[in-house]
């Protein structure tokens, strides 16, 4: 291995490949008590966090990612991609197709606690995983890698609990279950990309540390194959995962640009009225809704606004005005 290499992994505290497959495949030594200890922590991690969303309470969620168990079937697709294990990759795919589904239950079956749709837009828990960006993708990355070498370096086992903690599987897999319950599928499927972006950058970050670490190298294994479908899979993982998550970054600068927009327009619009105020601004799609707080309901007249937005907005937004009393006035279009 090259400097950096030992630097980073050095041959002391370096795994073998036996050793790294016993922890991350479930069917290895003592299979039963493997299988039957990752569903029970599963489940119990996937009440906890759907009941800590619900409540929302961080401290609920954070003991829901600590004994989240999704981790270890993760990284094994990792190791089965890097050492050409092709029966381990598929074994831990479906393992970790079979937890979503269990979380995803589980929330769908306790969002019954809701009443409404109305209280998942006030839930920090559930608006905080429901619309993943490019900072989320970055922050997933660094905590695989971090995983990863947790998995190569004795020395570095302590660590698990931290990564655990922040690569966070679980919770959003419960905000799926929960907004899905309640027909929020904006939500929910927002709430999925997350927990596929977690998912993606584990395997891309475990492929790359553990082809680092030379278990591509080990006896048994081709070289050349394995490495090259490592860096292969790596690279369509990246894009898979990489392209919606630009998408979203980029959608959620603009409408925050329209927003900061809409509220300077209003405010000027509203300078001559001291008791006016913007109260918040809302998206549906296309349209964004200026909540305006006044004495009386009535407002100033809406040419200068109308004139100001369409000389800063595209063509295809519609802004509403809803001043209280609760009086509604179409802005754009005309």
């Amino acid at each position: 291995m090259s400097r950096l290499t030992q630097l980073l992994i050095p041959d002391s505290q370096r795994q073998t490949m036996p050793d790294l497959l016993q922890a991350v495949d479930l069917r290895r030594g003592d299979a039963l008590a493997k299988r039957s200890g990752f569903l029970i922590m599963l489940v119990l991690s996937g009440v906890i966090a759907v009941a800590g969303v619900l409540a929302d309470s961080t401290a609920t969620v954070i003991g829901a990612m600590i004994i989240a168990p999704l981790g270890t079937p993760i990284l094994g697709i990792a190791a089965g991609i890097v050492t050409g294990h092709r029966g381990l990759v598929a074994r831990s795919f479906l393992w970790v197709l079979g937890g979503l589904a269990i979380v995803v239950t589980i929330g769908w079956i306790l969002s019954a606690f809701i009443a409404g749709p109305a209280q998942i837009d006030g839930n920090s828990q559930i608006v905080g995983r429901t619309s993943p960006g490019l900072l989320d993708l970055v922050a997933a990355l660094a905590t695989g890698t971090a995983g990863a070498f947790a998995m190569t370096r004795r020395d570095l086992s302590a660590v698990l609990p931290g990564v655990a903690i922040a690569i966070s599987l679980v919770p959003p897999l419960g905000v799926v279950g929960v907004c899905a319950g309640q027909g929020a599928w904006d939500e929910a499927f927002g709430a999925l990309v997350l927990f596929a972006s977690n998912v993606v950058s584990l395997v891309i970050a475990g492929s790359v540390v553990f082809t680092l670490a030379g278990y591509a190298r080990e006896p048994g294994a081709s070289r050349t194959a394995n490495r090259r479908r490592a860096y292969a899979v790596v690279a369509v993982l990246s894009v898979i995962i990489v392209v919606p998550l630009v998408v979203n970054t980029a959608v959620a600068l603009v409408v925050t640009h329209w927003t900061t927009a809409i509220r300077a327009a209003t405010v000027d619009w509203l300078a001559d009225d001291d008791d006016s105020r913007v109260n918040g601004i809302t998206w549906t799609v296309t349209t964004a809704t200026v909540d305006v707080s006044t004495e009386d309901g009535d407002i100033p007249p809406l040419e200068p606004l109308r004139e100001d937005l369409e000389a800063q907005l595209p063509s295809f937004i519609e802004v509403d005005v809803i001043a209280s009393p609760a009086v509604e006035y179409v802005v754009l279009p005309r």
